[in-house]
């Protein structure tokens, strides 16, 4: 133990009291004396790192998430049990919405869709495979031989109007005329109608081939006389629904980003007031960018969307990075101090700042690595890294850019503009500065009770927060896409159709963007009479978010192809009312009869095997339903089967990824905050003695995660897979704001000034640079608010706002939470009393 003594007073008489003074004077020694040997090193680590680029490629989509999904699994079997895996998508699919105040199924509007239908069917180049509208099925009902659009078309006109109604009820007896809900058939009127055109297009065929045959189509209504796109004809097609979500996010770039480019640069001028100093800076934050993404190229990790955060997030701790450095050697200048000495003091100071933040912001990304999901584990490795890079890039290439460039003008007697620091006492900033250390001096308890009581009910009122993830997130805003509208060229938007696309779907067809949900069933027992009856009862009395008909689940499966193989084909009726013993529908015996009978009918393949062990219920999903709801009403039928059943689909699967990212972003969560306390007390004790030093840093950063969960409940803003880092985010950028100011007393204060005097001069001059970068980080990240994406506009929020609540936190309850901490210091000594942990 004397030993271990002796070994720690040694580390601290070195390292300690002022930061680590070996590796610190030598670097600084190098700033100083050799700055463009240091810069020409990082340009040639910078162009190794560039070679890496292009390196990791990209990735999308939802696969990297599902690995081991029970999910997933059900998925995967019930895709090779019915042949679905691999399948290529060898045709595509456009469906038209043509609406009518009057009535859609009216003689005069039923001969428009027969021409929409000639003319598409009859032009070559659109590859038109077939097409399906209420018109063609009514026609059927008067001409069992029509089949052509001249056959339609010669039916209805010489049909009476008695005889057209009759072919109206008669068509949506057999197969149900696609319609808006409005539908009766006394009444036989809507006010909108489907039609179906489906494309004969090669396995070869891209979303740009697709869309370019839907989109000819579209182009075709406005050639009929009645009909006009954008007002009683939208059409909906899966190309063109791709494309226009690819045009949504170019949209926004070209407005958002140069939006915030501009206001970065902005505050930067305002922050840096100097050319070089600002062209400096920003050669910094692209080197850091090239460095991080270069090591992601030669590690072959992936750039997929939530890499949009560490990109942020490095743009946020560089930004701060930069402006203090700058503004704490401005500090020295203006005092007199010669360019070395000033740089040399700057480095000196902040060394220790720099150095406790990057690693508690790394260790903080870096407990993703504990995560189940590859996804976030690269996500922590990454944000990790460019954090390390960040500190090495403005620590040291910076300062030594800048003592560089400023011997050069001293040198031939260029100028220097915006010596003075931010925030100086004599400055408006530095009175609004001052706030923070008034408030302390007058009532400090006040101010960190209050602090508390809100940071507690912030959190209680936070865990409210939604779970859920919306495919609907990512259709733009339509009052901001008014906004945009507005714009003049090439600002403005290009057309949007599924907004309206969605309207129809959900208020005239009452289904939602979610379609479906899937029980996937496992069991030799379907070939038996109670496996069949179990699936029957699976229909019955289903959850409110399937929909259902008189308590009876809409929902394809085997027994409603049993229904309609019976209602269709005499034969198979008669085989199934002899298996039928009690007159329910269903076989009590001679079951394989009846499947060798139904399986001749192609649709029947659909829902069960060929060798009769598995079958599938697609359900029908409420239109009002979520994602989540959707699932667990699957999960409930499946969970009340008899035989071996599971819920699965897309949209289960994705709900289980949701869940399970959010799952690992809150234990990242739990685990950063706990790392990042940890390694502020022991840097804290190691660095200056005294332990206690971490847990007042602490105080603002878990208050700022409070009031940003307190937040996104009172925004209505769900936690996503997109989202959920930012608390960690505000963790990092939390510790990153508190350390800088934290340090800067630190030093005052055992440098022999009172707390109070410490508290002043470190508000006077971290405080500007901590109001620089909070400026130009919430300015310029701010603006993704404005973005047409929901998810992306409300990433921004989030970001801004943990970035001023930092920032507010830092200045305003940091202070006060000093002075109590020196009061009770004092006390404690008067008492002859000591800290354990000091």
């Amino acid at each position: 133990m004397r030993g271990l003594d002796q070994l720690i007073k040694y580390g601290r008489a070195t390292f300690g009291n002022g930061g680590d003074r070996l590796s610190t004077d030598r670097i600084a020694t190098a700033i100083t004396e050799q700055p463009w040997r240091v810069v020409l090193v990082f340009l040639l680590i910078t162009g190794l790192f560039a070679g890496g680029l292009a390196g990791g490629g990209q990735e999308a989509g939802t696969d990297q998430f599902t690995e081991n999904l029970e999910e997933q699994q059900a998925l995967d079997d019930m895709e090779e049990d019915f042949g679905l895996e691999g399948r290529p998508e060898s045709g595509s699919v456009a469906t038209l919405f043509v609406s009518d105040e009057r009535n859609v199924l009216s003689k005069t509007s039923l001969l428009r869709m027969i021409e929409f239908q000639d003319r598409v069917e009859n032009k070559d180049d659109l590859r038109v495979e077939s097409t399906t509208s209420p018109a063609s099925l009514i026609a059927q009902q008067l001409d069992p031989e029509a089949d052509s659009p001249d056959d339609y078309e010669r039916a209805i006109e010489q049909a009476t109007t008695r005889e057209l109604e009759k072919a109206i009820v008669n068509a949506d007896e057999v197969s149900g005329i696609p319609v808006s809900t409005d539908f009766t058939r006394e009444s036989g009127e809507a006010k909108v109608a489907q039609i179906a055109v489906t494309y004969d297009t090669p396995p070869s065929a891209d979303d740009d081939d697709k869309a370019a045959l839907q989109t000819e189509t579209a182009e075709l209504t406005n050639k009929i006389d009645g009909y006009e796109r954008g007002e009683n004809v939208d059409v909906f097609g899966d190309a063109i629904i791709n494309n226009e979500n690819q045009q949504l996010l170019s949209d926004t770039s070209i407005v958002v980003f140069p939006a915030a480019i501009l206001l970065i640069l902005v505050f930067l001028l305002i922050a840096y007031r100097d050319p070089v100093d600002l062209a400096l800076g920003l050669f910094a934050l692209l080197m850091t960018m090239i460095w991080t993404f270069g090591f992601m190229g030669y590690a072959g990790i992936p750039f997929s969307e939530s890499f949009v955060v560490v990109f942020a997030l490095l743009l946020a701790v560089g930004i701060d990075f930069g402006i203090h450095s700058i503004n704490r050697y401005r500090e020295e200048r203006s005092r007199g101090v010669d360019i070395t000495d000033a740089m040399t003091i700057t480095t000196g100071q902040l060394s220790g700042a720099f150095l406790i933040a990057t690693l508690t912001t790394a260790i903080g990304f870096g407990a993703n690595l504990t995560s189940s999901i590859g996804q976030l584990r690269d996500f922590g490795l990454v944000s990790a890294i460019g954090i390390l890079f960040t500190m090495l890039i403005f620590g040291i290439f910076l300062p030594a850019g800048k003592v560089g460039t400023d011997q050069l003008r001293e040198r031939f007697g260029i100028p220097m503009f915006g010596t003075t620091p931010l925030g100086n006492e004599d400055s408006i900033l530095g009175r609004i500065l001052a706030i923070g250390p008034r408030l302390a001096r007058i009532a400090p308890a006040v101010v960190l009770i209050s602090a508390l009581i809100f940071g507690a009910g912030a959190a209680s009122y936070g865990t409210g927060v939604d779970t859920e993830f919306s495919q609907e997130a990512f259709f733009p805003n339509e009052d901001r896409l008014e906004q945009y509208e507005q714009l003049p060229e090439p600002l403005a938007p290009g057309e949007y159709t599924f907004m309206a696309v969605l309207d129809h779907q959900e208020e005239d067809f009452d289904q939602g963007f979610i379609s479906s949900v899937t029980v996937y069933v496992d069991d030799h027992d379907i070939r038996s009479a109670s496996g069949i009856r179990d699936l029957d009862r699976a229909h019955d009395n289903p959850p409110d978010a399937l929909k259902q008909d008189h308590r009876r689940a809409e929902a394809d499966s085997l027994v409603t192809v049993m229904e309609e193989q019976a209602a269709t084909n005499p034969e198979f009726k008669t085989t199934l009312d002899q298996a039928d013993s009690n007159g329910d529908g269903l076989p009590e015996r001679d079951v394989d009869q009846v499947y060798d009978e139904l399986l001749e009918d192609g649709d029947a393949e659909e829902y069960v095997t060929s060798d009769r062990s598995a079958t599938r219920l697609v359900f029908q999903v409420d239109k009002d339903a979520d994602e989540t709801e959707a699932t667990n009403a699957a999960k409930e039928v499946a969970a009340d089967m008899q035989m071996d059943a599971s819920a699965t689909g897309e949209l289960v699967v994705f709900n289980a990824v949701t869940d399970r990212i959010t799952s690992s972003a809150i234990t990242g969560l739990v685990i950063s905050l706990a790392l990042t306390a940890i390694l502020l007390m022991v840097a804290y004790w190691w660095l200056e003695g005294r332990a206690v030093y971490g847990v007042i840093n602490l105080v603002p950063v878990i208050i700022t995660v409070a009031a940003i969960a307190g937040s996104m409940r009172y925004f209505d803003i769900a936690l996503s897979a997109f989202n959920a880092p930012i608390l960690s985010v505000s963790i990092g950028l939390g510790v990153d704001y508190t350390v800088h100011f934290m340090h800067r007393f630190v030093d005052e204060f055992e440098a022999g000034r009172d707390a109070h005097d410490a508290l002043e001069v470190t508000v006077r001059g971290t405080g500007g640079a901590l109001t620089g970068s909070m400026l130009t980080t919430v300015g310029g990240l701010g603006v993704l608010a404005l973005a047409l994406i929901p998810l992306i506009a409300e990433f921004g929020i989030l970001l801004a706002l943990s970035v001023f609540y930092a920032y507010a936190a830092s200045i305003l309850i940091l202070p006060s939470t000093i002075i109590v901490w020196d009061r009770l210091d004092k006390w404690f000594h008067s008492q002859n009393l000591a800290y354990g942990w000091q």
